[in-house]
């Protein structure tokens, strides 16, 4: 009988055996997911649409209330702010995985000339923070008849 020597090489043989590519996906995807989430900041997507009677600010907020968010108007810049908070019951909970963000967030956004500023109106339904920004008169689309 003849004995081969077989060279080891770390590197290589690693990924070859299905327990050590388990593990190893395991602790790559949960330690990068706890670190992403720890390090991330968190900003709401906002969408904003525009009519000839207003502009209209769609920010979403899901798993917040109308309490945890702060809307203010100062020198035509609109900031919405809040906090996101992670209720987690340590003994009870096991969580594999956190992808959703959670903490304190702001968003500023400079604001037309044309808004009128001292009728700007704010909704909260569904996750969804909606802010009514409506236009001065003057600034409005005029249709001016030939004669």
């Amino acid at each position: 009988m003849t004995l081969g020597l077989t060279r080891f090489n770390p590197a290589s043989d690693f990924g070859r055996d299905p327990i050590h590519h388990f593990f190893n996906r395991f602790l790559e995807d949960n330690l990068q997911s706890g670190l992403e989430a720890n390090s991330r900041t968190w900003n709401p997507a906002v969408d904003i649409k525009e009519t000839e009677e207003a502009l209209t600010l769609l920010a979403e907020l899901p798993g917040m209330t109308k309490d945890d968010i702060g809307v203010s108007l100062e020198k035509n810049v609109l900031t919405i702010s809040g906090e996101r908070k992670f209720e987690k019951d340590t003994e009870k909970e096991n969580f594999h995985r956190i992808e959703r963000s959670y903490g304190a967030f702001a968003r500023s956004f400079t604001l037309p000339s044309n808004v009128k500023t001292d009728s700007v109106e704010a909704s909260f339904e569904n996750g969804v923070l909606s802010i009514q920004l409506p236009k001065l008169e003057e600034t409005k689309p005029k249709k001016i008849e030939i004669r």
